[in-house]
């Protein structure tokens, strides 16, 4: 049954239409998504959701760019647990993984070609990514340091090559090349030994 049809609270629309869109994309894919069935999910005016984004391409880029902040978000709230780092690194794969299979349609706005080549990518979502992306090898600098990651070359190309492996990796299951959770349990626990410079 589909859970598309959504109502909103006054004042809080903007909320309520990236909500349903994200929603909307999941349940039916991107290419189902206009801003008239976006109107008529929420049960507002054909030219409400106008008001809040200008047109399809600059809500697309709003849902990624909540998708940066929440994968920020989640990289925090891990960092801020009293464990130790090689427990957390580990606790971040499978959330990292956890968030792409989960919100795949939303993932594929923020790493594919539907906004970054094929549209035309906000300035707001740019700055985002680059944050995202800053936090990220700033605690892979502290790995580092931490001899959880090796330090055999920069923050950066470390911090580049182990996001890659945990992309290619999300990717693989997204398109379906690999179905069997067993097979992802077992890949990730491989590739966690893989990427750290000791393994425990």
């Amino acid at each position: 049954m589909s859970t598309l049809k959504t109502q909103y609270h006054h004042g809080d629309l903007t909320k309520s239409l990236l909500q349903s869109a994200a929603l909307i994309i999941k349940e039916q894919g991107v290419e189902s998504l206009s801003m008239r069935k976006l109107a008529d999910t929420v049960g507002v005016s054909r030219t409400a959701p106008y008001h809040h984004f200008k047109d399809k391409n600059a809500l697309l880029c709003a849902l990624a760019e909540k998708g940066f902040h929440e994968q920020e978000s989640m990289l925090f709230a891990l960092k801020a647990e009293q464990k130790p780092a090689t427990d957390v690194f580990k606790q971040y794969v499978h959330a990292y993984l956890e968030y792409a299979l989960q919100h795949n349609e939303t993932y594929d706005l923020m790493y594919g070609r539907t906004l970054w080549k094929a549209g035309t990518p906000s300035d707001s979502l740019k700055a985002a990514s680059k944050q995202t992306f800053k936090a990220w090898i700033d605690w892979v600098e502290e790995l580092q340091e931490q001899k959880v990651l090796p330090n055999s070359n920069t923050p950066l190309r470390i911090g580049q090559t182990t996001w890659a492996s945990l992309h290619g990796l999300a990717r693989l299951f997204i398109d379906g090349i690999y179905l069997d959770k067993e097979d992802l349990a077992d890949m990730v626990e491989q590739m966690i030994k893989n990427l750290c410079s000791t393994s425990a």
